[in-house]
């Protein structure tokens, strides 16, 4: 195992319980513990750019992770929020084309890198893994199918307090119990939402004047999330 940081070993990871190659055998797992390459990533830095040949699979061990695709305008498009324990890369890889989205650390980050022929090889033995990757791209799908609805019927504002709350689900909050735990810019919730930037910086002003959330910089705090919720028109 190479490693550039310290990371705990597959069968100490503290996410064994949540990442998909935590379903492989155990066997296997140990395999993956001693070929896999350790590497650590700063805030703001590519793992893998759109375009490019895919190596391999990465699972995140410590940090937050976005995946983003460049549109027709040059804008970039956030097309998945992912924390420790998530995979990534493994679409391309399976499918044997180049990359069509970019992963980028929102925060400092380390990743568990598995070449693509060791990740390949693990796939036909294992039953178990191979069924969790399946399941991993039929929820791929479902998300994306989604989306590209919410995005043609759903209104801006309703887009918006279903990010708020998608990003609640995914990095969960803070000490406080009411402040997301990530950083992001109004560009990058935008890029999520899929609008203008414009109009996330009226939205995220309307919330807070009708005491919904609560903004010091990149800081959102949800202070109602029954309202949000509510305005997201979605059912709890």
């Amino acid at each position: 195992m190479k490693c550039l940081g310290t990371i705990s070993d597959c069968q100490h990871c503290a996410h064994r319980f949540h990442s998909v190659l935590c379903k492989a055998e155990s066997g296997h797992i140990e395999i993956i513990n001693r070929q896999k390459d350790c590497i650590y990533y700063k805030k703001g830095q590519t793992l893998f750019a759109e375009g490019s040949h895919p190596l391999g699979v990465y699972c995140i061990n410590t940090g937050k992770i976005k995946i983003s695709q460049t549109g027709e305008d040059g804008r970039e498009q956030i097309v998945r929020l992912l924390r420790g324990g998530d995979i990534l890369g493994y679409r391309a890889m399976l499918s044997g084309e180049r990359y069509t989205t970019s992963a980028i650390a929102l925060e400092d980050a380390s990743c568990c890198f598995i070449p693509r022929d060791l990740f390949l090889s693990l796939l036909r033995k294992d039953v178990n893994l191979s069924f969790e990757v399946m399941r991993l791209l039929s929820d791929e799908l479902q998300r994306a199918e989604q989306k590209l609805t919410h995005l043609a019927q759903k209104p801006v504002r309703e887009r918006l307090a279903e990010a708020l709350l998608f990003i609640r689900e995914t990095y969960g909050y803070e000490g406080d119990g009411s402040t997301l735990n990530v950083r992001l810019s109004r560009e990058e919730i935008a890029s999520l939402v899929g609008t203008a930037t414009e109009s996330i910086i009226r939205l995220l002003s309307e919330f807070r004047r009708e005491g919904i959330i609560e903004l010091d910089g990149r800081r959102i705090q949800i202070l109602k999330p029954d309202i949000l919720l509510k305005a997201a028109n979605l059912h709890d």
